[in-house]
């Protein structure tokens, strides 16, 4: 198995520490954390807008990009395509990423908190990933229930699908992505994360 510094080539090859304050991953776990994994829901507006969503699975935040954002009504597929593993400091980012940087743009906390895994068979979440179909519950400050990332197995598909699953956090009638825009962590909106960054 790799080690999550493995991992992370990807990532840092993409990044040039001395140009942008995300994080390399050589910082300590968030201090007061308990030892549940993590999950992160990041609106960046980026070259294109849109939600990473990320998961701690095995000692880094897998991690996929969601162009319309996380839905509550189970009718809903959400595209979800993978990006590269991020280190779990990740998770408290938010800010600018400066122009000429991968991913250049605003980065907002949307949701996070805790999750776990709801494989019948008791696999890990790094297993279920593996075979293509992973059923997670969510304890965030938005977002709450089961949900599930799904491989589409298209030709050439690295795609993925992110599906609500039917239980009493479901609901339809809602637009999470439109009617709460605020970060989690700081309460502002992207617009103004940008204006306090250039100012």
């Amino acid at each position: 198995m790799a080690s999550s510094d493995d991992k992370l080539t990807r990532y840092r090859r993409k990044r040039d520490a001395r140009r942008t304050r995300e994080p390399m991953g050589d910082e300590p776990r968030r201090s007061g954390d308990d030892d549940r994994p993590i999950f992160v829901i990041q609106q960046h507006d980026a070259s294109t807008h849109h939600y990473d969503f990320r998961l701690e699975v095995d000692g880094v935040l897998k991690s996929w990009a969601v162009p319309k954002g996380p839905s509550t009504d189970p009718r809903v597929k959400r595209l979800a395509i993978p990006t590269e593993d991020h280190p779990l400091a990740y998770a408290d980012f938010e800010g600018v990423i400066p122009e000429g940087q991968y991913g250049a743009g605003t980065v907002l906390i949307w949701d996070r908190g805790h999750h776990r895994h709801l494989g019948e068979d008791d696999a890990p979440l790094a297993e279920q990933l593996a075979d293509g179909h992973a059923t997670f519950w969510l304890e965030g400050e938005k977002l709450h229930g089961g949900y599930a990332l799904i491989h589409t197995r298209l030709e050439k598909g690295r795609d993925w699908l992110l599906i609500k699953m039917k239980d009493e956090a479901a609901d339809p009638g809602v637009d999470p992505v439109a009617t709460r825009p605020e970060s989690v962590a700081t309460g502002r909106r992207l617009e103004e994360i940008a204006a306090e960054e250039d100012a």
